[in-house]
């Protein structure tokens, strides 16, 4: 008993199985007994009672000849039958709904000189011919209530069982839907997600195989990680070296472009180390209370010289708000040198705004803009809008990555609208702390 106890608990065929099988014994044994109850309350009809047949010289008598509708009333009340009364100019029924049409019924058999049994749709009904009137003395329909009161039952307990029935099917299938949340939340990259479980079944196995997948992409990644910050810091000692001796080198136009190229490399390493830093779960940040808009305006001095001109929009009263100084400065100069690279020498506004608690940076140009097949994917790591990769486009498809990584370790986020040959706003929501801050207070 222990071990098919155990099979059943971990076979979900099984138990979906003995489910159904259930409903359908129940359905069959409810809808039997009710077509049985229907039929044997029809088979009630067929048989006369033997008081009719004994005192039905008595019953006539009790009506009278001509008959008195008042006794006949009477009597159909007692004996809890209908008593219908014909001739050529009457014809009268104690039951309303004259539910059987008595004047089509055949012989049967006799009772009496003038009375016979007489058959019609399978019922016998008795007949007494006296008086030039015709009495016929039938069951009362009651038994067809009866019938219907059965059916009633039999659909409502039927309607219990699949009632039942859905609610344990639904109960068996709540893991598939902690399932597929949970698929959810690893396909929109929280890896650290684990569904919860403690069924033996086949949804059990699955649940496991599921966390386990969630485990090894996880540490695949973060093997990843660890090999990208070793390969990144390694290549700085080169990197040193070639700038060393490219100092020792005569002034040249290639010992410009050299520098240059060894500067794009070094930028492009602390770029990675930097995305990969604030990629990890809990981005350690330096945090400090900052008045927001006198740090935007001294980020954005060293742009003066654009020919195009930086037009600040700041609020006239400034607020202190937490941030990590050194990476919100790295991302308004990354918005503000895309503003640049792409506005075509056209004039560029950086605004600060309040919008309750949240701060609002937004860097808007009047450039080339973006296509909106790109606006999805422009801020994931080296995507480029122009495939093409050319220096004089500039970027190597880290920068927006690097701010939406900076506002999303600050609890804020990165929002980008543009239109193709009218530019690009990018709007950076701040909240007045990260969303550690208070627990690093506490």
């Amino acid at each position: 008993m222990t071990t098919l106890v155990q099979v059943v608990r971990r076979s979900l065929f099984i138990r979906l199985i003995f489910i159904f099988g259930v409903t359908v014994i129940l359905f069959f044994a409810i809808f039997s007994i009710s077509l049985r109850t229907v039929n044997q309350n029809n088979n009630t009809i067929d048989a006369i009672p033997d008081f009719f047949t004994r005192n039905i010289e008595s019953i006539i008598e009790d009506i009278g000849t001509p008959p008195n509708l008042n006794n006949a009333i009477r009597l159909a009340e007692e004996l809890d039958w209908s008593i219908a009364i014909n001739n050529p100019i009457m014809r009268w029924s104690s039951d309303n709904e004259y539910r059987l049409p008595v004047e089509q019924s055949v012989f049967n058999r006799t009772l009496t000189a003038d009375a016979e049994v007489r058959s019609i749709n399978s019922e016998d009904i008795i007949m007494v011919q006296r008086g030039g009137y015709d009495f016929y003395l039938y069951q009362r329909s009651l038994n067809n209530n009866s019938n219907y009161i059965v059916l009633y039952i039999g659909v409502a307990l039927a309607s219990i069982v699949l009632l039942l029935n859905y609610f344990m099917v639904n109960k068996l299938l709540d893991p598939v839907r902690l399932l597929r949340k949970g698929a959810e939340r690893i396909r929109l990259g929280d890896l650290s997600f684990r569904v919860k479980s403690n069924r033996q079944d086949e949804l059990g196995e699955l649940t496991d195989s599921i966390n386990h997948m969630a485990d090894s992409l996880q540490s695949m990644l973060e093997a990843k990680r660890q090999l990208l910050l070793a390969i990144s810091h390694e290549l700085r000692t080169p990197i040193t070296k070639a700038k060393l001796r490219l100092e020792f080198m005569p002034g040249s136009d290639e010992r410009d472009k050299l520098k240059e190229d060894i500067q794009e490399i070094e930028l492009l390493i602390t770029d990675l180390i930097e995305a990969e830093r604030l990629n990890e779960e809990h981005a350690v940040l330096t945090a400090e209370p900052t008045p927001i808009v006198a740090f935007v305006e001294g980020v954005c001095d060293q742009f003066k010289n654009y020919p195009g001109k930086i037009e600040l929009k700041l609020p006239a009263q400034d607020r202190e708000i937490v941030i990590d100084n050194l990476r919100v400065r790295l991302l308004i100069t990354n918005l503000v040198n895309n503003a640049i690279r792409h506005g075509q020498g056209n004039p560029i506004v950086v605004r600060v705004s309040f919008n309750g608690q949240f701060t609002h940076l937004e860097v808007n140009d009047n450039g080339e803009g973006i296509g909106e097949e790109h606006l999805s994917q422009i801020s994931e790591p080296f995507y480029r809008a122009d495939s093409s990769r050319q220096r004089n486009t500039g970027g190597l498809g880290l920068g927006l990555y690097l701010c939406r990584l900076i506002a999303k370790a600050h609890g804020g986020e990165l929002l980008i609208r543009s239109l193709l040959g009218e530019g690009t706003h990018v709007k950076v929501k701040l909240p007045p702390h990260p969303p550690l801050e208070e627990l690093m207070d506490k």
